[in-house]
């Protein structure tokens, strides 16, 4: 390759590679918990112990009423927000982080339940953990930031439909509603309850969801989860109201055991597993990052956040609890009401377990339709209509990406949608990149040349720019129209706003530089950068079809002298052989 002004000298990219490799991998002592995150939580507490108690509050009536959505049982909604919120709390990488179970962790968990049972999804939830430990060593918990506005938006919203739809049969006082999706079960459940209707169960659960949904607009530090399901317990005791309960509750928790495991069964377990795992990464991570908006000056360690989560769903199902997530109306709660150090998300699982002891039997009595009140009020704070709106005013293509997402939520699955959303998102992106990458004819620098001289070389020299990504989504495109060029003697591309390339670009514009060859043109290249040096040397750009090397120019100008040397043999070039 002839190079004038040598373009291809290599750029320095130590530093940009070194923190790329520096942070693929953690060691171990890079995860584990720091006295130093402790030790303000010691000298002034009083801040971390309200907020805790306030959290446990507000994280009682979710806790029971996620376990019972799951199909576990109250008592494993419990285990979960206490095992899983202390591991968490400790190992975790955001100090506001409050653990345990979801909705959205509810929603993937309903349809494990039914296919592999109670044991499947403890030994489900303890793949998962390990998933997330492994995540965390390998450096993953980053890719987080990467996901789109409209996917999170989507799925939320998505979340927030599945799990009002998991509450009909609760807030109806129907039992052995039928369905493989949720809202197959929620419309079973309908049909039995026009078949035999009865008002007192909805007429609960409305008035608990209503309670909760102005109390908390209008008193926002008072927890109405809690103060309306007590009241709601209170009022069907004393008038002995026929409804459904949660029933007797352990008194305390389960010694560990392994015993869930069925070797046998692991293998059909893992997609399952993976499915957790996916979640609970992604819901934590975009929790602590949500978290670190609402408090000025922190910020989370990601990779730690997947151990600490890991750590958790690992411990958790060995005590009967179900896989857990950073909860984002938990930790919002927590950072609102003036926590400062990870000691009052451990606090918040200290009390709830004291509660487990302590008051088991008032627990029981508890309406399963207030707790379906709870969640349905939960479901309509998830959504932010105000982010929904932007997004869906910010362009027609983010809206197809946060409708889709929403759609298969719903329909399918959180994961798929997920899956789904980004795939979607990914391809209008490719869309938009490819479009803005264009091709132009631009003027030859005039400089000192005479304007006879000049208007000559505009004869038979053209000069075109590419910009924009140079890629296999608009590759193509740029071959039809570079290969429109005729009638004249030398073309000269340059290539300095090329901002992608890829092999396929690369491969596509040999493929045009050859067609211009074979129509006897002369091509010359200017301003290559660095990093498009090697795919374009791969494909042979730089490399004639009879193995000469072709004229490459690390600026305009010098490609454009060299143009000249060729059209105007006897110019001052030629008789002087150098450069204008």
């Amino acid at each position: 390759m002839s190079v004038l002004g040598n373009p291809n000298e290599p750029a320095n990219t130590t530093g940009a590679t070194g923190n790329r490799v520096s942070g693929v991998g953690r060691s171990v002592a890079a995860l584990l918990p720091r006295w130093s995150e402790w030790k303000p939580a010691f000298r002034a507490p009083g801040a971390d112990l309200l907020s805790g108690l306030i959290v446990a509050l507000v994280a009682l009536p979710l806790a029971l009423g996620f376990g019972v959505s799951s199909g576990l049982g109250a008592a494993a909604g419990l285990t979960t927000a206490v095992i899983a919120g202390a591991v968490a709390a400790v190992f975790g990488g955001s100090r506001f982080q409050v653990s345990g179970p979801t909705g959205a962790m509810t929603v993937v968990l309903v349809p494990i339940v039914a296919q592999y049972g109670p044991t499947g999804v403890l030994a489900v939830g303890l793949i998962a953990g390990v998933v997330l430990v492994a995540l965390a060593f390998a450096g993953i918990g980053r890719a987080v930031r990467y996901m789109p506005a409209p996917v999170i938006e989507g799925f939320t919203a998505g979340i927030a439909v599945v799990i009002a739809l998991q509450q009909v049969p609760a807030a109806l006082g129907i039992s052995g509603a039928e369905g493989e999706k949720v809202w197959q079960s929620a419309f079973d459940a309908v049909h039995k309850f026009v078949a035999n209707p009865s008002i007192l169960t909805p007429s609960l659960a409305l008035v608990v969801a209503v309670a909760i949904l102005i109390g908390g607009r209008f008193f926002p530090r008072i927890p109405f989860s809690l103060v309306a399901v007590a009241a709601a317990t209170v009022v069907a005791q004393l008038f002995g109201w026929d409804i459904a309960r949660i029933g007797a509750i352990p008194s305390g928790f389960s010694a560990p055991t392994l015993g869930f495991l069925d070797l046998e069964n692991l293998p059909s377990l893992i997609a399952p597993a993976l499915a957790v795992a996916a979640l609970a990464a992604l819901e934590s991570l975009l929790s602590a990052t949500a978290a670190d908006s609402m408090a000025v000056g922190t910020r989370h360690d990601p990779d730690r956040e997947l151990f600490g989560q890991g750590l958790a769903n690992i411990a958790a199902p060995l005590f009967g609890g179900v896989p857990a997530t950073g909860a984002i109306a938990r930790t919002a709660v927590n950072v609102r009401s003036g926590a400062r150090t990870r000691l009052a998300a451990l606090t918040h699982a200290l009390i709830l377990a004291a509660i487990v002891y302590l008051a088991a039997g008032l627990v029981a009595e508890i309406p399963l339709a207030a707790l379906a009140g709870v969640l349905l009020a939960t479901t309509v704070r998830m959504v932010e209509t105000a982010s929904v709106l932007a997004i869906a005013r910010a362009g027609r293509a983010d809206t197809v990406v946060m409708i889709a997402t929403f759609l298969v939520t719903v329909v399918f699955d959180l994961v798929t949608a997920v899956a789904v959303g980004v795939g979607f998102a990914a391809l209008l992106a490719l869309r938009a990149v490819a479009r803005s990458a264009r091709i132009e004819q631009v003027p030859l620098e005039q400089g000192d040349h005479l304007d006879e001289e000049h208007e000559l070389l505009r004869e038979h020299i053209v000069a075109y720019r590419i910009e924009g990504a140079l890629f296999f989504a608009a590759a193509h495109r740029f071959l039809l129209e570079l290969a429109e060029v005729a009638d004249v003697k030398v073309v000269i591309l340059r290539m300095s706003r090329v901002t992608a390339l890829d092999a396929t670009g690369a491969i596509v514009l040999k493929d045009a530089v050859t067609k211009l060859e074979h129509r006897h043109i002369t091509v010359l290249i200017s301003g290559t950068k660095p990093e498009h040096v090697r795919p374009l040397e791969a494909v042979g750009v730089f490399t004639t079809s009879d193995g000469q090397e072709r004229h490459v120019f690390e600026t305009t100008p010098r490609a454009i002298s060299f143009a000249r040397m060729l059209v105007l043999p006897d110019s001052h070039y030629a008789a002087t052989g150098t450069e204008d």
